[in-house]
């Protein structure tokens, strides 16, 4: 049978899940209503976060579909699929056009030499453009430096949700098919030029875990075959060489992974029975055999601190709550996570360095969902130095937003040494791209919210380390943290709302040196939020005032990120966020600063 593999590359929301569920639906690969959005996290947001395999048969060929993360935080998922499939299907919105991760997905992709079909795709918006938003397309392949055969791409447009795809604008809507005829014409099969009586070579591009089988590799298979209880030689991209055993093969068919005899060139296959394999490294029965070139992953950008948490409210809602118990988890999460870094060397602290805000805040939603309790320090940016000079991440940003908002968001990130590199106008909407430190975006996104009322969009890719671009100020409130340990009463909430935003709600429980709020002028402030009103034995009917409280700041993991400042902790449990301190109560905290 034929293979061919593909890879479904877009910007967050531009419809690539949408897009594989149909076309999982159509070739009766899977029932109505699944989709390849497995993970609660991924279903609750409506992003993609871990790339994802599935197999569909269509006119008698094997079509891999890969589906990869739209985010830039979890680019390091995108990059290492790239290298094991022969074609991406590049889906853009008709209507936004090629957004910052596009750019991303499909740098990386004509780098590889892949040739990309692209999907228009959501031509039913009202707003849509799909010649104007091809155009776009045709530009940025050229910016990217791409080459006359993958300039001349095959174009197709889209309703991904409808399942609908045509050639022409005015072609009859009714399913999927022109789309599936292109991937057979336009693919080239991917066992055509590998042997299968060679020897086997096999590259993985991901990692699974099964609680029996234990680690997994997802890997593409250059030449050979694979079968259970096989033993071959591992070899790192240095050339080190280990011997291993396999024993068990699945391959992919429709979202299922099914148990294999074997599994032949060209194939993508999920093999068992390697312990302490990695992505990029070459599995082959030759011992002679050149190793495959290196899968390369993005280095991490941001760095904060894992510790056991040690509040007055400690293991009360958790059920994991030890250091030990935490370094096992971050070391199943590093079998799969490899856009993730550890540094294992205290006992009780553990730095984790990832690829921003978001990939961390999804590793900390996963382990309070499984009953971990901890508390993480504020997120840092991680500094270089080369050839003496001290060099700090940078990021692009690109920002939709309507016009009457654009003046605030410029205001807002020169403080914060973002440089306007660019100013477009379409209608009533500005697209304005910046250029700036890491450090600088950090905490920012809430204010963005705010500042454009819900109506903007933010997007923003890593584009390298560069120079150190000197101090920000960011921080313009401080905090209000509790003196007192107790119920937190309506009333003196109601009080201290005036001075700040709140962070809780009446009758949630405090301790002394918890964060409950912040104050609008920008110092810290000591606030005892379980007093309640003195009661007298006069009564008057107009001396009690109706308490009416403002809605609170609710606090979530990625807001705690944003922000903690750098003497706080965001304590994480199965049930409640909470801001505190390091230092608990003032006589420390005065000590600490001596």
């Amino acid at each position: 049978m034929e293979i061919r593999n593909i890879a479904i590359i877009a910007h967050v929301d531009h419809g690539k899940t949408a897009l594989t569920d149909a076309i999982l639906k159509q070739t009766g690969a899977a029932a109505e209503g699944t989709t390849m959005d497995s993970n609660a996290l991924e279903l609750e947001r409506g992003i993609t976060i871990y790339a994802k395999n599935a197999a569909v048969e269509y006119k008698g060929t094997k079509i891999n579909i890969v589906d990869t993360p739209g985010h830039a935080d979890f680019g390091s998922e995108v990059e290492r699929v790239l290298r094991s499939i022969d074609s991406v299907l590049l889906v853009v919105d008709a209507q936004e056009g090629p957004m910052p991760q596009t750019r991303f997905v499909l740098k990386k992709s004509l780098e590889l030499g892949l040739k990309p079909i692209v999907v228009l795709n959501k031509i039913d918006k009202p707003a849509a453009h799909p010649a104007r938003s091809e155009e776009q397309v045709l530009e940025l392949f050229l910016e990217l430096g791409a080459s006359d055969e993958q300039s001349d791409f095959p174009v197709i447009y889209s309703i991904g949700r409808e399942g609908i795809a045509i050639k022409n604008l005015n072609d009859e809507r009714k399913d999927l098919t022109p789309l599936l005829d292109l991937i057979l014409e336009k693919v080239p099969p991917a066992n055509a030029t590998a042997s299968a009586t060679a020897p086997l070579l096999l590259q993985p591009f991901n990692l699974a875990y099964d609680n029996f089988l234990g680690r997994l590799a997802v890997g593409r298979i250059y030449a050979g075959t694979v079968r259970p209880n096989q033993a071959v030689f591992i070899k790192k991209p240095d050339g080190q060489t280990r011997t291993g055993r396999t024993t068990k093969v699945f391959t992919f068919k429709g979202l299922e992974r099914i148990e294999a005899a074997e599994a032949s060139a060209g194939d993508i296959a999920l093999i068992a029975g390697l312990p302490d394999i990695y992505i990029g490294e070459t599995v082959t029965t030759d011992e002679q055999a050149a190793t495959l070139p290196a899968i390369a992953v993005d280095e991490p950008t941001i760095m904060l601190n894992f510790l056991v948490n040690n509040s007055p409210f400690a293991g009360r809602e958790g059920k994991y709550v030890t250091s030990r118990q935490i370094r096992d988890r971050l070391e199943k999460e590093l079998e799969v996570n490899v856009g993730l870094k550890v540094d294992f060397s205290s006992s009780d602290v553990f730095r984790v360095s990832g690829r921003g805000e978001l990939h961390i805040a999804v590793l900390l939603e996963n382990m309070r969902r499984e009953g971990y309790e901890l508390q993480v320090s504020q997120p840092q940016v991680i500094i270089r130095e080369e050839n003496g000079v001290k060099l700090e991440p940078f990021e692009e940003v690109i920002i939709d937003t309507p016009s009457e908002f654009q003046g605030a968001i410029i205001e807002k990130l020169g403080p914060r040494a973002f440089v306007l590199q660019n100013l477009v106008q379409h209608g009533n909407i500005a697209r304005l791209t910046f250029e700036g430190p890491t450090r600088g975006l950090l905490g920012y996104k809430n204010a963005f919210i705010i500042d454009t009322r819900g109506e903007g969009i933010l997007s923003s890719r890593v584009i390298g380390f560069k120079p150190y671009a000197g101090e920000i100020k960011k921080r313009i409130v401080g905090s209000m943290i509790s003196m007192a340990s107790g119920k937190a009463l309506g009333y003196s909430l109601w009080n201290l709302q005036d001075r700040g935003q709140l962070y809780i709600k009446p009758a949630t429980e405090v301790y002394e040196g918890m964060v409950i709020g912040n104050t609008a002028k920008g110092e810290e402030m000591m606030a005892n939020p379980t007093k309640g009103k003195n009661q007298s034995n006069v009564r008057s009917s107009g001396t009690d005032e109706a308490i009416v409280l403002v809605p609170t700041f609710d606090l979530t993991i990625e807001r705690g990120l944003e922000i903690m400042t750098d003497d706080e902790y965001l304590e994480i449990t199965p049930q409640s966020v909470r801001l505190r301190k390091q230092f608990l109560t003032e006589n420390d905290r005065a000590k600490a600063r001596r």
